[in-house]
C-alpha cells in the first residue's frame, strides 16, 4: 500500500483543512500516481475537494466516525478494520492513502511505500505527517533533483519500508 503526501520542512501538511501550498507539478504528480487507483481518505479531506465530491477516475474510500455520513460516488466506512477489509479486493500497489493527518497516522503502519513531496519552506500548520526520516523502518530510496515553483524549492522523495 502507498501513502502520498506533500510536507513542509516541519512535516506540516495542512492548516484549517486546506493544503499549505498548491504546487502545479506536485498536483500533476498526485493525479498521475493515483489516476485509476484506489484512494483512502478521511471525511474532512473529501470535503476539502471541489464541491466535496470524490476524485474522478478513482475508487474513493472514506473513513469517518460519523455513522450516517453519505458521500455520492464513494465507499464510506467507519473503522480502520472495515477499510482494511475493503482494501483486500485490490492489489496493494494500487492503493494510495491521501490524508488527512489522522488517516495518515492510522494507515502508515500498513504502507510499504511513501511518496513524499518535500517543500523547503516552513508554513503555519495545524496538521502534520509523521517524520519518517526519524523512523528506522523507513528508508529513502529515491529523490528527484531539486525543483522550483516561483521561489519555492521542492523535491519528490520515495521511501520504502524496510523488509517490504
Amino acid at each position: 500500500m502507498n501513502i502520498i503526501v506533500a510536507v513542509d520542512q516541519n512535516w506540516g501538511i495542512g492548516h484549517q483543512n486546506r493544503l499549505l501550498v498548491s504546487i502545479p507539478e506536485d498536483m500533476k504528480f498526485f493525479r498521475n500516481e493515483t489516476n485509476g487507483k484506489v484512494v483512502v481518505m478521511g471525511r474532512k479531506t473529501l470535503e476539502s475537494f471541489p464541491g466535496g465530491m470524490p476524485l474522478k477516475n478513482r475508487t474513493n474510500i472514506v473513513l469517518t466516525r460519523t455513522s450516517d455520513y453519505k458521500a455520492k460516488g464513494a465507499v464510506v466506512l467507519h473503522s480502520v478494520e472495515a477499510v482494511l477489509e475493503e482494501l483486500r479486493k485490490y492489489a496493494s500497489e494500487e492503493i494510495y492513502v491521501i490524508g488527512g493527518d489522522s488517516i495518515y497516522k492510522q494507515f502508515l503502519p500498513y504502507c510499504d511505500v511513501a511518496h513524499v513531496t518535500k517543500i523547503a519552506h516552513s508554513y503555519e500548520a495545524d496538521a502534520y505527517f509523521p517524520n519518517i526520516d526519524q523512523m528506522s523502518e523507513w528508508e529513502l530510496t529515491g529523490e528527484s533533483e531539486e525543483k522550483t515553483y516561483f521561489d519555492l524549492e521542492f523535491t519528490f522523495c520515495r521511501y520504502q519500508r524496510l523488509g517490504a
